[in-house]
This record gives structure tokens, C-alpha cells and sequence, in this order.
């Protein structure tokens, strides 16, 4: 997958014409036009306006209006989207994309190059934390023709064709946003793209309202008519809209994991963890390196050894997700699985413990305030820790609480869970990374992780324009990093989507249900 994705690469005809139908494998008979899909979206996103805002929420809406230059499938490969075709020159630096010709905006409006330029040089650079840091790379763009754009890398950016998605590089119609405020431009209340639905209602705490782009430019799609997003604040009020017919499709997270089984076992249910690739949530215990005795390595280790994880997938998360082996989730690219051993081993542990500066300390343990689930693995955990010798409490939090004492490094561990951007050099390396440990942020190198070994090879390794190069430096910084136990990792998530089995195809690519409405349809 690796190499597929970053040599030379032009779509022919054939690929393209595939590429833009859709992963066969997920479609499901012959598709049926119309019909009303009804989805929860939780919580209500404070905007629309993708290239503004890029939380959870948003991106699930917006992923339907808006649209990038490329879609990518559940091995991360690229698909076309409003670029039909694209070059890598051989030395990485250069990147050529021919863009589809006949795709409008909603209101009617060309799309072209200069929305591209617009777009990434102008628009994103100002509003857009993680593509401003990307944009660093690129030296120029230059756009020859109405349907051609050329990206000139400073140096190669191993990254650089994984981030043209909606959620990261959405395309923005110049002719309504340059020259203007662009976080209080009017259309933001009215979103416009190129995508296979269009804005129409947004009925403040009741629901957002889409309707089809019947000029869209894949003839035939989207196939049904509209999409009502429902925000329905109560997790249990989530399943019985579910439960009562309101809603056909519930987005991973929608419900409490205790409640996944009972919904999965309702008739014309079916359920699925794919669609999550892309972001590969993994989640883990941030450690305060900082803080005595977790400053000493055997003391991580023990407490690395001492939790049962496969309890915790099986017994809180429905048998749903992955062990983590370290750093890097096995969805997201140079991942290797063959690295320090840190299973279960309670009397391992209990060694380790006795040969550490511990010395009966209590354990501050922060749960993450998001649900039931995780205030069952918080207590699990401390169970766990109790049995190999360790005196731990659970500290107590709201949301807002617990942004603050992870920013304020007030907790000695922290369970979290971060996305990965399909690339250790966009969603790993900034949690490991020596200079981005200030306190002040919960997503940056909360643990205060320093090593400058690491820190060089992942600088090194992002700018290589040799994928197996890369692979060899991400080896090399995955043992190194297992080795040093800076966080307590725990899982791959597994965020199942659940749905009306009639409702086909819902999850078709490594973003899932935030992309995937315009290939689904209803077979009534």
C-alpha cells in the first residue's frame, strides 16, 4: 500500500472510471433512486463551514456538501473525486492534478483551478491549523489552465497525496469568500461546494436538512433525495430513535457501548467498524513523565504489563477494535506490529514494581468524561492496578474539566484517544515530538516525551521520498518509543456505525459516514 501510494502515478480511463464509481465490493445489488436517509449527529456541530471548523460534527455534515481533490479507500489508497487523475514526479517534489472539467458549485458557479489555489494557498493557510502546517512544504502553485494545478514541494513530503480530503483540504468557491472576512463571510450560515448534497434548512437543536444536487456530476448519484441529520442530545433517547424507527443510521459513538448489542440484535440491523481508517482513533493512558515514580521506566512497564486490555475490548467495547502494539495503529501507514512485547502479564508487573522507585504513591487516574463506558474502563483499570500493588484513585471531571487538567499536566495518568491522519508524520509525531510538549494544550506531548534520537528520525522521516525509507525510520522510531513506555496504550478503537440493513452502502471509505452518503442507497 505504501509503495502503490507515493510512485508516479496516472489514473487511465478504466482506473478512473472505477475509482469513481465507488468500491464495488461495498455495493450491495442494484441501486435504487430516492428516498429519505435519517441519521443522528451528535453533538450539533457549531458550524457547517468545513474549512472553519474541523471537529466531528461538522465534518460528518460537511463532508457531504464540500469535497476535495481525492477520496481514499480503506487501504488509504487515493481515489478521484474533482481531480480525475494526478502525477508524483519520481524525486517527490512535484505533484500534477487534472481536475474533472463540468463540476459546479451549488450556486451554479465553474469550479477550476483557481478555486484549488484559492483554496490551499489562501483561504486554508488562514484558517486551517493542521493545513498551514502542511502548506509549509509546498514552495508554490501554479495552475496552467483552468483544469490543472501543480503543487512544487520544497523538499519531498511523504504525507503530501494523503491530505486532499474534505475534512483537511476542502474546496472553497473563491468567487464567494476572496477579498472578504472570511470567518464572518454570510455564506458560512450557507454553505456552498461542489458535494453531492446541498445545504437547505438547520433547525437549531431539532435537525439539518440536505437535499440532492441534482446537478452533480456523477450522472445518477447522489441516490436519494435527502438527508436529516438529528440532534438528539441523550444517548438513550439516541436508541430509542433508533429503536422506534426515527433514524436509519447511527454513527459510531451515537450510543453507549452497553447498548450496541441489544440495538444489533433488532431485525433489518447490521453493523460495521470500517469507515474509521483514515483517523485510526487509538486510545491511551497519557503518563506524567514528570511526576515521581512515573518518571522511572519500570514503573511504566509495570503498569503497561498490569492491564488486562483484552478484557476491556471484549467486556467494554463488544469485542470491537484492536489490541495496540505501540505508537501507531494498524491502519495508519509504516505501521509494525512486531515491536517490544507489552501484553497482559500481572507478574511481570508485580517484578517490574518491585524492582522500581515505587513506594506506594497513589496514582491520580483522570477518566475521560465521555460516557459510561469510559468511567467502567477508568475503574477497570484501577482494579488492575490494585491486583499488581499500586494505590490509584479515580479523579472526577467534567469535559471542560478535563481539558484543563490534562493542559495543566494536573493528573498522573490520563485516558485519551487521538487520530492519526493516515500518516505517523500528521497525527503520531505530534505526540511524541520533543518540542511540542508545552504545557498548555491536551493534544500536544501531554506525557513530556523527550528523546532526540526520535525526535530526529521523525523529522527525517516525513521529508523521504522512499517509502520503504520511511518504512525502515517509523520501525526504528515505533521499538524505540514502545521500548521507553512513555504512554500506556490501549486500544484501536472500534466506533461500530449501526444501520437498517436496507440502507446500502453507507461506509465506503476510510472517512465513513462523514463522506460516504453520496454511493448510499435505499432498497425499498
Amino acid at each position: 500500500m505504501g509503495k502503490d501510494m507515493f510512485k508516479t502515478t496516472k489514473l487511465t480511463a478504466a482506473v478512473l472510471a472505477l475509482a469513481l464509481a465507488g468500491p464495488l465490493a461495498a455495493q450491495d445489488g442494484t441501486p435504487k433512486a430516492g428516498g429519505t436517509l435519517n441519521v443522528v449527529i451528535q453533538p450539533e456541530p457549531p458550524s457547517l463551514m468545513i474549512g472553519l471548523v474541523q471537529n466531528g460534527p461538522t465534518q460528518m455534515v460537511g463532508g457531504d456538501i464540500y469535497e476535495s481533490l481525492l477520496r481514499y479507500d480503506f487501504d488509504l489508497k487515493p481515489e478521484g473525486q474533482l481531480a480525475e487523475s494526478w502525477e508524483v514526479s519520481e524525486d517527490g517534489k512535484t505533484y500534477t492534478f487534472k481536475l474533472r472539467k463540468g463540476v459546479v458549485f451549488h450556486d451554479g458557479e465553474p469550479f477550476t483551478s483557481a478555486d484549488v489555489e484559492f483554496s490551499m494557498d489562501k483561504f486554508l493557510r488562514e484558517t486551517h491549523s493542521r493545513m498551514r502546517t502542511y502548506m509549509e512544504h509546498v514552495e508554490s502553485i501554479e495552475t496552467p489552465d483552468d483544469y490543472t494545478v501543480v503543487f512544487k514541494l520544497k523538499q519531498p513530503f511523504g504525507p503530501f497525496i494523503g491530505i486532499f480530503e474534505a475534512g483537511t483540504a476542502p474546496m472553497i468557491p473563491k468567487h464567494i469568500y476572496e477579498g472578504t472576512d472570511f470567518a464572518n463571510n454570510p455564506a458560512n450560515n450557507t454553505p456552498i461546494g461542489t458535494g453531492p448534497f446541498k445545504f437547505d434548512k438547520w433547525e437549531k437543536g431539532s435537525f439539518i436538512h440536505l437535499v440532492k444536487n441534482e446537478d452533480y456530476y456523477m450522472e445518477g448519484k447522489p441516490y436519494v433525495d435527502e438527508v436529516y441529520y438529528h440532534v438528539i442530545p441523550d444517548a438513550a433517547s439516541r436508541a430509542v430513535a433508533y429503536e422506534t424507527g426515527k433514524v436509519d443510521v447511527l454513527p459510531g459513538g451515537s450510543v453507549e457501548n452497553f447498548d450496541v448489542a441489544r440495538i444489533q440484535a433488532m431485525d433489518n440491523t447490521c453493523i460495521t467498524d470500517k469507515g474509521w481508517e483514515y483517523f485510526g482513533p487509538l486510545s491511551w493512558m497519557w503518563v506524567n513523565n514528570d511526576n515521581k515514580p512515573l518518571d522511572d521506566v519500570k514503573v511504566r512497564k509495570a503498569i503497561m504489563h498490569g492491564i488486562d486490555r483484552e478484557f476491556a475490548k471484549d467486556a467494554l467495547w463488544n469485542g470491537l477494535g484492536k489490541v495496540a502494539t505501540g505508537p501507531l495503529s494498524s491502519s495508519t501507514r509504516f505501521y509494525d506490529g512486531d515491536t517490544p512485547d507489552i501484553s497482559y502479564d500481572p507478574d511481570k508487573a508485580k517484578a517490574l514494581l518491585a524492582e522500581s522507585s515505587y513506594n506506594g504513591e497513589t496514582i491520580r487516574i483522570l477518566g475521560l468524561p465521555y460516557g459510561e463506558t469510559w468511567q467502567r474502563w477508568a475503574e477497570a483499570v484501577k482494579q488492575n492496578l490494585s491486583e499488581i500493588g499500586m494505590t490509584t484513585e479515580i479523579v472526577p471531571s467534567d469535559v471542560a474539566g478535563w481539558n484543563q487538567k490534562v493542559a495543566d499536566r494536573d493528573f498522573d495518568l490520563a485516558f485519551t484517544y487521538l487520530y492519526q491522519y493516515g500518516d505517523p508524520a500528521l497525527g503520531v509525531s505530534r505526540t511524541y515530538m520533543g518540542d511540542n510538549a508545552a504545557p498548555g494544550s491536551p493534544w500536544n506531548n501531554v506525557a513530556d516525551y523527550q528523546n532526540p534520537e526520535t525526535d530526529k528520525l521523525f523529522d527525517a522521516a516525513a521529508l523521504m521520498a522512499s517509502p520503504d525509507d520511511r518504512m525502515a525510520a517509523y520501525k526504528t522510531i515505533q521499538d524505540k518509543i514502545v521500548e521507553d513506555v512513555p504512554n500506556i496504550w490501549l486500544l484501536e478503537l472500534g466506533f461500530p456505525t449501526i444501520y437498517r440493513c436496507d440502507v446500502k452502502n453507507p461506509v465506503n471509505t476510510a472517512f465513513g459516514v462523514n463522506d460516504g452518503f453520496r454511493d448510499v442507497w435505499i432498497d425499498k
